[in-house]
């Protein structure tokens, strides 16, 4: 007989959500057939079966489990006939004291797991670092422990009134309370986080008249290959050049050791609106693909966002990414929340019809709008300047947008 348990799928992830059982409590299965979805933060993950034989459940749908924690057992009759599918999982076992410690001895070790950088920040920050526990490597606390600690203390210590007691009881029938899914739980800890990113914007306005017919005149060519040709490849290419010229717009800060980890490789998450909330694609290698590669990857990671089909792998190790808000055909302006730990966020904008000023005379013009917000610990408004500046320029240059 096997445990089927969930698995740590890695991104940090800590739980998740019965989504939908496959197979029926008591059927068959042979192994490696997928036998259960679970909704992570991040993705819908299928579990195999680990073993040929009987299944039997227990986790019902809708259940959130933990990692390492058991959803259902694979053997056969005889060895499945002590076990009841409705039987509570079995709780974990508190952690015991190692042998020859005493309790402030172990304290004292947990305290040590965290380096002077990380210390330095519980301190700046008023945190008690011996009650946080660490999310790193055998319970090392990170830079994030003491940050999301530190807002939790402060919500603590906000004078924010609970919500029952500002709603008017005479409303309380009127009322409807839904539970935030996986998804929506991991948007609102990545907001949090990205909350704690000294936050600068710099926005700015590109004549998008030559990319506008340039996208015009190929969509018939593009559509007869299957493919939808928008606007978002050709940003993504002048993008990826703008950061080669820029570099520290595709890094990363470390604040442990106060340094900038600039990425040598170029992988753009694109936020993408899914029927259980945002998520981000990621286009690996960018710089490889042509427009084209990239309009095609774009069509099909976005299906499957809409369909729930998209992997893990699918939605990780973005280094620079770009919302495109202009998609959706709202606002003029605005400032995206950083993807962290990145240094940058590019919002596109909806396409407008604008006069401009050429050679002296008014001149209609296709305008788009783009913001970029940064983090002011690694870059400056000039660099952000500069950085949009070359964006600018590539999307205005009739050479660089011939490269279908």
């Amino acid at each position: 007989m096997k445990e089927l348990k969930f698995v740590d799928v890695g991104e940090g992830i800590t739980e998740g959500q019965i989504r939908q059982w496959l197979v029926k409590d008591g059927a068959n299965v042979k192994e490696d057939q997928a036998i259960v979805k679970v909704e992570t933060d991040k993705a819908i993950v299928d579990a195999p079966a680990p073993i040929s034989g009987i299944v039997r459940i227990k986790a019902g749908e809708g259940t959130t489990v933990r990692v390492g924690d058991t959803i259902a057992y694979i053997g056969t009759a005889e060895e499945l006939s002590g076990i009841s599918s409705s039987a509570p999982a079995q709780a974990e076992k508190p952690a015991q004291p190692q042998a020859g410690r005493t309790t402030s001895q172990q304290k004292k070790t947990e305290e040590t797991l965290a380096t002077p950088a990380v210390r330095k920040l519980a301190r700046d920050l008023n945190v008690e670092i011996s009650k946080i526990t660490g999310t790193g490597h055998s319970g090392r606390i990170v830079e994030n422990d003491v940050r999301m600690a530190a807002q939790q203390t402060q919500k603590k210590s906000s004078p924010i009134p609970k919500f029952s007691e500002v709603l008017e009881e005479s409303h309380d029938e009127e009322i409807e309370r839904v539970p935030l899914t996986q998804t929506r739980k991991a948007i609102a800890r990545n907001m949090e986080l990205s909350a704690t990113i000294p936050r600068a914007a710099h926005m700015d306005l590109v004549n998008a008249t030559k990319l506008f017919e340039i996208v015009k005149e190929s969509k018939e060519k593009m559509q007869k290959k299957g493919i939808k040709l928008t606007f978002l490849p050709f940003i993504i290419k002048a993008a990826i050049d703008a950061l080669k010229e820029n570099p520290r717009f595709n890094s990363s800060y470390d604040h442990e050791t106060s340094e900038i980890i600039v990425k040598k490789y170029y992988n753009i998450g694109i936020a993408a609106e899914g029927p259980d909330g945002l998520k981000v694609v990621v286009i690996k290698d960018v710089e490889k693909k042509s427009v084209a590669k990239i309009a095609k990857e774009l069509q099909e990671l976005a299906e499957k966002v809409k369909d729930q089909t998209i992997s893990i792998e699918e939605m990780r190790d973005s280094t620079f990414t770009i919302t495109n808000i202009g998609s959706l055909g709202g606002g003029f302006l605005s400032v995206p929340m950083i993807n962290y730990p990145e240094v940058a966020i590019l919002g596109v904008h909806l396409i407008r019809d604008m006069p401009i000023v050429e050679d002296g005379k008014i001149m209609p013009a296709k305008i788009l709008p783009l913001s970029l917000a940064f983090d002011h610990r690694v870059v400056d408004g000039a660099d952000a300047v500069t950085f949009v500046n070359s964006i600018k320029n590539y999307l205005e240059d009739p050479e660089f947008l011939e490269m279908l």
